[in-house]
């Protein structure tokens, strides 16, 4: 069973769209967008839903928490900080894009780290592709694919992982990418997300981004 006591999830209905606080969703909360009955956490999220609140696109996504509710936000000096998670991308919208994984900044709408499933219809496959800002202030950063070759309905294993020393490492599908982040990360609170933010906002009510989560875990080890 995947831990849900430690996130709370943000659903796309609602205006703004709708957070399901951690208690709720510890004890079993469900709807089209949201499952976790079979053990496995299943994500939905149409490109007709509603957005947070400066969003553009739809989500069903998890947002790091503690047990009680209140938002964890951590500095990466801290600890040993990872995010571990085996999914399985089972639909993807028009534009081929769904978010899967973040390193996302307290009061800031630009993540450090995004993670994004990217379909390519001309090879039935997809790129597992990272978007990193370098430095809190970077506004384009930088895109790297990961790997290749991801079909969908594929199980396949993410990895992001931040050192106290700012070492970023992101693996996805067997394969490594390595960096380290500008020291002036060090006092921004950052914070780990994990579902499926669809990259696209228009199209019929069946068109969004579906994902299945068969592990996913947060660990932020002291040394």
């Amino acid at each position: 069973m995947i831990d849900l006591t430690t996130w709370n999830l943000s659903i796309p209905e609602g205006s703004p769209a709708m957070t399901i606080e951690t208690p709720r969703l510890a004890q079993g909360f469900k709807d089209q967008y949201f499952n976790a009955e079979t053990g496995t956490v299943f994500f939905w999220a149409p490109v007709t839903g509603t957005k947070t609140a400066n969003a553009i696109y739809p989500r069903s996504e998890l947002r790091e928490t503690y047990p009680d509710g209140t938002l964890r936000n951590w500095l990466y000096p801290a600890a040993d900080n990872t995010l571990r998670a085996t999914i399985a991308v089972n639909q993807v919208p028009s534009s081929g894009k769904v978010v899967i994984g973040q390193i996302h900044t307290k009061d800031s709408t630009s993540p450090m780290v995004k993670l994004e499933f990217q379909y390519k219809t001309s090879s039935s496959t997809g790129n597992i592709v990272a978007k990193v800002r370098m430095r809190p202030d970077d506004e384009t950063g930088q895109v790297v694919t990961v790997a290749t070759g991801v079909a969908l309905n594929r199980n396949f294993s993410y990895m992001i992982h931040l050192s106290p020393k700012g070492a970023l490492g992101i693996s996805a599908a067997g394969y490594n990418w390595r960096t380290t982040v500008d020291p002036t990360w060090k006092v921004k609170p950052l914070y780990f997300k994990a579902g499926v933010y669809v990259q696209d906002n228009t199209g019929y009510v069946t068109e969004g981004g579906k994902v299945t989560f068969s592990l996913l875990e947060i660990k932020h080890a002291t040394l």
